[in-house]
């Protein structure tokens, strides 16, 4: 664990309350923060899975499995995630070279902010094939689309599928023509369940709603951690089970969707090595144009560095 702050802690919370994980080892250049942060989570473990804390340093990433990047500025109110982009490029890129000089197997997992430009930051400076590297994306975004839509069809959220895809951010956009409530496309379901008179409007406030989620979040609390911790414990799963989860990681596109050099989020098969490979699946050309613009706005977004 790169970065012992507020999400670095919450998610090392949630994963020793998993089971998922025998050694969890927090390395922050706060070194005191770490050590109390690891204090604090080892004096609960009579009441965890068998599991151990540790404060450590960058040698530990040479034996690590996965190696989870929190590390950086937080977002502040008012503040969009691309104005942390300078600071926390040289944060990221730091450690990803950290990574790479300890000759670690490890897969890294981006969390900081703004995750897809630093994602493919990471990417370029630990020299790992594009598998290895991969951000939280739109795992959380994803979340808050099926909790909305659970709520609002009355439909228990395990059986409500739908996925945000692209940037992490403003440019995301939920693909509808993906969601689905126990297999049925949600405009069948629609359709049937006569809950709304208008659909469309009700969708876009649902987007809508799931695009400022952590605006508000942040305007009430002046961080978000609790949602995200437990997205990241889903992923650290995947990838310790080997699980082969379709997730929306941050992943480079090398051609998929006729998007190349870009880091964002779309369907990935998650497994033991990381992005184990990439569902290209036929969006309409609505969402595909969306999928693309978000594409061009990171990049535009990157060449700022």
């Amino acid at each position: 664990m790169a970065g012992a702050g507020a999400v670095g802690s919450t998610f090392s919370y949630a994963l020793a309350h998993s089971g998922i994980a025998d050694d969890i080892v927090l390395v922050d250049r706060n070194t005191d923060l770490a050590v109390g942060q690891v204090l604090d989570l080892s004096h609960g473990q009579p009441f965890l899975p068998s599991v151990t804390f540790r404060a450590g340093d960058p040698s530990d990433y040479r034996d690590a499995r996965v190696v989870v990047i929190t590390a950086g500025a937080a977002q502040r109110p008012g503040q969009s995630r691309t104005d942390l982009l300078k600071t926390n490029a040289g944060i990221v890129g730091s450690i990803a070279e950290d990574i790479s000089h300890q000759v670690s197997d490890a897969v890294v997992l981006v969390v900081s902010n703004p995750v897809d430009v630093l994602t493919h930051v990471a990417l370029k400076r630990s020299g790992f094939g594009r598998g290895r590297v991969m951000g939280s994306g739109t795992v959380l975004d994803s979340a808050r689309l099926r909790h909305l839509l659970s709520v609002f069809c009355g439909i228990d959220v395990h059986n409500v599928h739908a996925y945000m895809l692209g940037e992490h951010g403003d440019s995301e956009f939920a693909a509808w023509s993906m969601a689905h409530v126990a297999g049925m496309p949600m405009d069948d379901h629609c359709r049937l369940c006569g809950r709304c008179t208008d659909w469309m409007a009700e969708r876009r406030r649902i987007e809508r709603e799931v695009r400022d989620s952590a605006y508000h979040i942040i305007d009430y609390k002046g961080s978000t951690s609790f949602a995200v911790g437990l997205a990241l414990v889903r992923i650290v799963e995947a990838v310790l089970r080997s699980q082969r989860s379709v997730l929306t990681v941050s992943t480079l596109l090398d051609g998929e969707y006729g998007m190349t050099d870009v880091c964002l989020s779309v369907p990935c098969v998650v497994s033991s090595d990381g992005v184990e490979r990439i569902i290209d699946h036929a969006l309409p050309e609505e969402e595909l144009g969306l999928l693309r613009s978000s594409g061009t706005l990171l990049r535009l977004a990157r060449s700022g560095l």
